[in-house]
């Protein structure tokens, strides 16, 4: 219940997606992401994706996460494992905020290294929770996992190049 609010399983869904859509614009607001003249001046590799894929990409990443969390939010699997699985799925979303902050708004890809490093290690938690509960539920994370693992080798070669 949220509010005294019973919700439904469609409602549950709605509140998961929006969350994990959430968490992404609100984090590239706060961080500028758009026309980030430090970023554009960072020596990076050749082998950087061009900057109009990266909306596109997390627009779908954090759609699955919010069905993903939903199919174990509405589980039938007791409390407790519920509550485990969710509770490192909101620490790696926690810090999937901050990193677009740190690196962008803070210029620092050296904090940005460490934080996604965590958040690599914590999404791979999830996955390890959630496929106690829910098979579907930690597949579909997995396209999430591949992105931030090629993104934490992005992140630290640029900090290797602009060090």
């Amino acid at each position: 219940m949220i509010l005294g609010m019973q919700l439904t399983s469609g409602r549950k869904l709605v509140l998961t997606i929006l969350l994990c859509e959430s968490v992404g614009i609100i984090s590239g607001l706060l961080a500028g992401v758009a026309n980030n003249p430090w970023f554009d001046a960072l020596l990076k590799p050749s082998w950087n994706p061009p900057g109009y894929l990266f909306g596109p990409v997390w627009t779908v990443l954090y759609l699955l996460m919010g069905i993903s969390a939903w199919l174990v939010w509405k589980s039938l699997f007791p409390i407790n494992m519920k509550t485990k699985a969710l509770m490192y799925f909101s620490i790696q979303l926690f810090l999937n905020f901050w990193w677009s902050i740190l690196f962008f708004n803070f210029h620092s890809s050296l904090l940005a290294l460490i934080d996604i490093v965590l958040m690599l290690f914590f999404i791979c938690l999830t996955i390890f929770e959630f496929s106690k509960i829910s098979k579907l539920a930690a597949w579909l994370l997995l396209p999430y996992l591949l992105w931030v693992s090629f993104a934490t080798v992005l992140n630290g070669t640029i900090w290797y190049l602009n060090q």
